[in-house]
């Protein structure tokens, strides 16, 4: 069961399952690592309050559901994007931009496991996967035979993370609330009016491509100041509002 001390945002993104892309990295070249362990040996995280650096932080981030896959002896012992060794007996995934560290709960569609785990280090690399999990990881979830697997990703908003890449700690990002990406333009024209009705900051409609398709995303900022962002973000979840996420860019 998930403490008071943070909350789930759950976003499935469907339009962006193939959002990104980048150098091959595939399961096939890995391997199990030479010290085979059951479920039971799994030892779970917790999520804390890590603070986020601008190391392995460089773009903005999302959550999706799709096809996960794991990596193991392959990478065992290597540096991970901020700077950690890797363990394929710890519990840990890579994302392609989810901040870095942060908690995110994989639930395992194809048998129903769930799993808390920590995000370290960019991946998969693989154009049809959202998620690698570490090798422990596949193993609590139950996919390590088949390699794959479809899941969908809950992120894990831990309070009290003091966010490093800010202008005071030397970061130079802006700040954005997204409220919502589509494939109409008229449906993200829709949003942004509305979104103006509840803010004075700047609202924008942003046009980008991913793998062939083009989608709209809607932006509230940049703003000078994060905690505006964040008194609107509540305003619109007490609105009913489904989706929005902070981003720094």
């Amino acid at each position: 069961m998930i403490s008071g001390r943070y909350s789930a945002l759950w976003i499935v993104c469907a339009v962006l399952l193939n959002a990104c892309s980048g150098p091959l990295q595939q399961v096939e070249q890995d391997s199990p690592p030479l010290r085979i362990i059951a479920e039971q040996d799994v030892k779970e995280v917790t999520p804390r309050a890590d603070p986020i650096v601008m190391t392995g932080n460089q773009s903005p981030y999302w959550v999706n559901a799709g096809i996960a896959s794991w990596y193991g002896q392959k990478f065992h012992g290597k540096a991970t994007s901020n700077g950690e060794i890797f363990d394929v007996y710890a519990v840990s995934a890579a994302h392609r931009s989810l901040p870095i560290p942060s908690y995110v709960r994989v639930n395992n569609l194809e048998n129903q496991r769930s799993l808390v785990v920590r995000v370290n280090d960019r991946g998969p690399f693989h154009p049809d996967r959202i998620i690698d999990l570490s090798y422990a990881a596949a193993v609590k979830l139950g996919f390590v035979d088949s390699g794959t697997s479809r899941v969908e990703v809950e992120y894990l908003q831990v309070e009290g993370v003091e966010d490093r890449r800010h202008p005071e700690f030397g970061g130079n990002g802006a700040h954005f609330l997204q409220v919502g990406a589509f494939q109409s333009r008229q449906a993200a024209d829709q949003l942004m009016l509305e979104m103006e009705k509840l803010t004075t900051e700047p609202v924008q409609v942003s046009r980008f491509e991913q793998r062939g398709g083009v989608f709209y995303r809607v932006r509230v900022g940049p703003a000078a100041e994060e905690a505006t962002l964040k008194s609107l973000q509540k305003t619109l979840a007490s609105q009913g509002f489904g989706y929005s996420k902070m981003l720094i860019e």
